[in-house]
């Protein structure tokens, strides 16, 4: 399973890029308006930190599949580079896939909760589709059940389509996630850390470094 950063934060997209081995990252209306910031701006700093090779997910505001078309264009137009438009689930948001499908243009479906939605989707052409985890979870749905159908379906049929799960609260979601064939998953900064972190771990870690100066002291290596 590959990793996207979910987050329109510089400082934190910057931290992750340089210590994570991401494939890029997704932002959505929510996230870009809590940054208070120059909405091209913001985009444009996303891009120049993670690069052109890395994919950025970009979500659309328009309504109708004209205008959505539309704004895609000109969002890919700005920052260039690997990039998909955002687009949540519905009727014109269908009809704006399969135009954008015909231009070559990526699209992640959003706002997905069903496998059904997610199967309809990917025959529209949507690139990812995106369902959120947690959100099901919160309604006594299984967020990692449906992610698994999606999986399953895609693979029945063959689908050119990837799962990108997004919407986590804690790293049992993500590793249930990636147990079950999903293909990406968007997390938040603090969900990158605490992925990596174990007790035991820092435990381990601990003794090396107390076995280590008990004999040479605060020489490190590079000074013998």
């Amino acid at each position: 399973m590959k990793y996207l950063i979910d987050t329109g934060n510089l400082e934190a997209i910057k931290h992750i890029n340089e210590f994570y081995p991401i494939e890029g990252v997704t932002t959505n209306p929510t996230l870009v308006s809590k940054e208070k910031s120059d909405f091209w701006a913001l985009i444009k700093g996303i891009r120049a930190i993670i690069g052109e090779d890395k994919a950025l997910h970009v979500q659309t505001v328009q309504e109708t599949a004209e205008k959505i078309v539309e704004e895609a264009k000109l969002i890919k137009e700005t920052v260039g580079g690997k990039f998909f438009v955002k687009i949540p689930i519905g009727e014109e948001g269908l009809k704006a896939t399969m135009m954008l499908k015909k231009l070559g243009i990526g699209v992640t479906m959003t706002a997905i909760f069903t496998p059904q939605q997610a199967l309809i989707a990917a025959n529209a052409g949507a690139s990812f589709v995106a369902p959120y985890v947690n959100r099901l979870d919160n309604i006594i749905g299984d967020g990692v059940r449906v992610v698994e159908d999606i999986v399953t379906v895609f693979d029945n049929y063959g689908l050119d389509c990837q799962v990108l799960a997004a919407s986590f609260k804690n790293a049992q979601q993500i590793h249930n996630c990636a147990f079950c064939g999903c293909h990406t998953a968007t997390i938040s900064p603090d969900l990158f850390k605490i992925a990596i972190s174990h007790p035991m771990t820092e435990a381990a870690i601990d003794g090396f470094t107390k076995d280590w100066k008990s004999v040479y002291g605060e020489k490190k290596i590079l000074d013998f």
